[in-house]
Formats: structure tokens, sequence, C-alpha cells
């Protein structure tokens, strides 16, 4: 049978692309080995905040925008009470947890209440903090929806994820007192998020 040789160089630089991608760890003296995917958990008992419950699990989180701009929607703009032709700030971006890429996070608010966020940069801080500070709007409630889905060929390539993971598709909209301000769609790598509960035992 024929062997092959790698070079030391090609292996070290293997090495180097797989600790970015937080897939093996590394200390001097010590062997390369793969590390254990951190699963962030979520309680379904309060409104998801993708930017809280990254911090809360002591990992850095950040932000590729994808888009900022203005749209028209009027699927999104039935949602939020307005009318067809009303103008949207959309705003579609790639949420890292580390180095990794965890979810794509699309969101639509009204212009009205949001144009003040077209020059924003959302890199490293959350919008709920920006259209309070920037707006004078916040956030106080929401209504979710959660389900499975199976990822495209393009949802799968920003995640950086295989045929074998599913993933979480989350609908909300959120209200700031009884007025919805927001319409989002964030999709979750299943194999680093989970959500949870924690309830009371009664009579079953």
């Amino acid at each position: 049978a024929e062997s092959y040789r790698v070079s030391r160089a090609t292996v070290r630089e293997a090495l180097r692309s797989l600790r970015r991608e937080g897939l093996v760890t590394a200390h001097r003296g010590r062997p390369s080995r793969a590390t254990a995917p951190t699963v962030i958990e979520q309680s379904t008992q309060s409104l998801f905040s993708l930017f809280s419950t990254v911090e809360a699990a002591g990992m850095s989180q950040r932000s590729v925008v994808r888009a900022l701009e203005v749209r028209t929607d009027a699927l999104v703009a039935a949602q939020l009470r307005l009318q067809p032709d009303a103008e949207l700030i959309y705003l579609d971006r790639i949420r890292f947890a580390g180095d990794q890429p965890l979810a794509l996070d699309s969101t639509f608010l009204p212009a009205t209440h949001a144009r003040c966020l077209l020059d924003a940069d959302f890199s490293q801080t959350s919008l709920y903090g920006l259209l309070r500070t920037r707006c004078g709007i916040a956030v106080t409630s929401g209504r979710e929806k959660v389900r499975a889905a199976v990822p495209d060929d393009e949802v799968r390539a920003a995640l950086r994820i295989g045929r074998d993971v599913a993933v979480l598709l989350i609908e909300r909209i959120g209200f700031a007192d009884m007025t919805p301000v927001e319409y989002r769609q964030t999709v979750l790598r299943g194999d680093l998020f989970t959500l949870t509960n924690h309830y009371p035992v009664g009579e079953s």
C-alpha cells in the first residue's frame, strides 16, 4: 500500500483552523484534543434574548450584519398591524458565540419607530439596548413560536453545520406595552442551543 507524508506546517495550519472553529483545544506540552461543544441553555419562562443568554454562559458574543436597510413586506406589516406598504427597517445578522456561528437572526421593525438604527453598529451590542437608548423604545413583552426545522444549504453554510444537525426556528413578535414593534425569525443551531423549562409538580 502507498504511504503519504504530510508536512508539519500542513498539520500545524490544520490544527490552527480547528482551534479557531473551537473544535480542538491545545496546551503547551499536551496533545491536541477534541473539544466538547458548549450547549447554551435558554429558559422558556422569560423573553428570549440571545445577546444576554450568550453573555450569561460566559462566552463572548458578536454579530456579522448581512443587511441593514429599509424594505416593505406586506405579510410582516400585517403581523405588526401596519399598512401593507409601510416602510420597515430590516436587520439580518449572523450571531456568534465565541468563534462559533450560533444563529441567523432576521428582524423587521416599523420605520416610524426604528429609522434611527440605520447607522447603528450591531457588531457587539444588543438590538433591544439600541432601541432603548437611541429610539426610546423598550420591548416589554413578546409572543414566540418554536419549532424544529431542517436547514437548507444556504443556512448550513452560514452556520457551518453538516447535514446531521437540525435547527430550531423561533418566530417572535415583540411588544412595547401593547404595540407590536418587532417581527423576528431566529434560526438556531440545534447542537449548540437548548430550551429549558422549570415548573412545580402538580397532579397528573
